[in-house]
């Protein structure tokens, strides 16, 4: 029998989907005014889970001193794991570092790295999302779980459709990467015709700190830095 009362809450749901407007605007207006000030910056992603004991949680540290000392700053989720080691590199350096934290029922809090300055809290990903995209002079991407291959191939999508200018995607980790590498070239290129081979070039896979900084400093060399739309 049909529910007499769904027409009431559909409505509902429909007011209060019109007043959520309102937050995330306040999201934006907020995250575009601090994110305006920052600098150049290059985002570091990667698993909140990996340890400080790790090797990739040392490698995405090391980075993060490396760019700061090449004078950019370092964006990342704010969180824990990669996240914090990205922060930590660019806190140690005594560069800028700062941390785009989203509201979790899991996982996510504040790391400790983070300038006090330039800490932003989001409850929706897309405008988190927004953030980095516009104000990152590069990617970094650690190893990681579903929303590093979401932030990854939600920026190789923007770039590929010109909806942003080109900027630098840098995976890090052969060993981790490797397989994803040769599915998209194998699998989506060569045997479906689902990509271009230009879209390849569209992001590299190294394995240390140097290549990350040189892949930067090149491509800066050609590019000025600025906001990416």
């Amino acid at each position: 029998m049909r529910n007499e009362q769904t027409p009431k809450n559909w409505n509902q749901v429909k007011t209060n989907d019109s007043w959520a407007i309102f937050k995330i605007m306040g999201e934006f207006v907020n995250g575009y005014e601090k994110m305006s000030r920052i600098g150049p910056c290059v985002s570091i992603y990667g698993s909140a889970r990996t340890k400080p004991d790790h090797k990739y949680y040392k490698l995405a540290e090391n980075i993060a001193k490396k760019i700061t000392e090449n004078g950019y700053g370092v964006i990342t989720g704010g969180g824990p794991g990669i996240m914090e080691a990205g922060n930590k590199g660019a806190h140690l350096a005594g560069g800028t570092s700062v941390g785009l934290n989203i509201t979790l029922p899991f996982e996510q809090h504040d790391n400790p790295y983070i300038d006090s300055d330039k800490s932003l809290d989001f409850d929706y990903f897309f405008v988190r999302k927004v953030m980095f995209v516009k104000y990152s002079q590069g990617f970094v991407v650690m190893p990681g779980g579903f929303g590093t291959l979401d932030e990854f191939f939600e920026a190789l999508t923007l770039i590929q459709t010109h909806k942003v200018d080109k900027f630098p995607i840098i995976l890090v980790g052969t060993e981790f990467w490797g397989g994803l590498y040769d599915w998209i070239k194998t699998t989506l290129l060569e045997a479906n015709n689902n990509v271009c081979a230009e879209d390849l070039d569209l992001f590299h896979l190294v394995d240390t700190e140097d290549e990350v900084l040189k892949i930067l400093n090149e491509f800066y060399d050609e590019y000025n830095l600025s906001p990416n739309f």
